[in-house]
């Protein structure tokens, strides 16, 4: 089992690289944004009060999305061979719970993948992919709320996870070709260190 934390700002490529990595290492793939639009798309009471948060650009609260994790865990036999966790965790008490929810299933986060990108950059790709993909969430008010929310609240878990000498920081910007290189050396180098 190899569970994997693809860490990274909004528009960092989270998304992007994510796919690739299920492709390369076959570990089952767990989006907190996608679990949460498919909630508030299907109109369930976890999505009206998912959608109150979101729509300001705020994190869901800590409790409710460790819940959501544990239970995805829970329904999805396939997470027992890995997982890479994308967009979770965002604070740190969320980076400790998932700690302990993987130790109970006598595992552990072995990575982090970061991705690093400058807030303009960021900014830029989230205006065009408001343009081409119609999210309400991608207009400047709110990518500005989220920008300010990730650097007060889930920027500090870099160095909750340097501490635990599990993060790797990967340039975000170039072909993503490039940052999918310096990815796969990075996780290569990581196993490498592990044994």
């Amino acid at each position: 089992m190899y569970n994997l934390v693809v860490f990274g700002a909004p528009g960092s490529g989270k998304g992007t690289q994510s796919a690739r990595l299920i492709d390369e290492y076959g570990l089952y793939h767990i989006s907190t944004g996608e679990l949460l639009r498919d909630h508030i798309a299907r109109d369930t009471e976890l999505g009206r009060v998912a959608n109150e948060y979101i729509s300001q650009g705020h994190l869901i609260p800590d409790d409710l999305m460790v819940d959501i994790l544990e239970h995805t865990l829970d329904e999805n036999p396939e997470t027992a061979n890995g997982v890479i966790f994308d967009g979770f965790p965002r604070t740190i008490p969320q980076a400790k719970a998932l700690k302990d929810m993987l130790a109970r299933r006598g595992s552990k986060v072995d990575a982090v993948v970061g991705l690093e990108v400058a807030d303009e950059e960021l900014i830029d790709r989230l205006l065009k992919r408001g343009q081409e993909s119609g999210r309400a969430d991608d207009n400047l008010d709110t990518i500005t709320e989220r920008l300010k929310v990730y650097n007060n609240q889930t920027a500090p878990l870099r160095d909750y996870y340097v501490g635990e000498g599990k993060y790797h920081g990967i340039k975000g910007s170039g072909p993503i070709d490039d940052i999918f290189d310096d990815i796969r050396k990075a996780l290569a180098s990581a196993r490498e260190n592990d044994k």
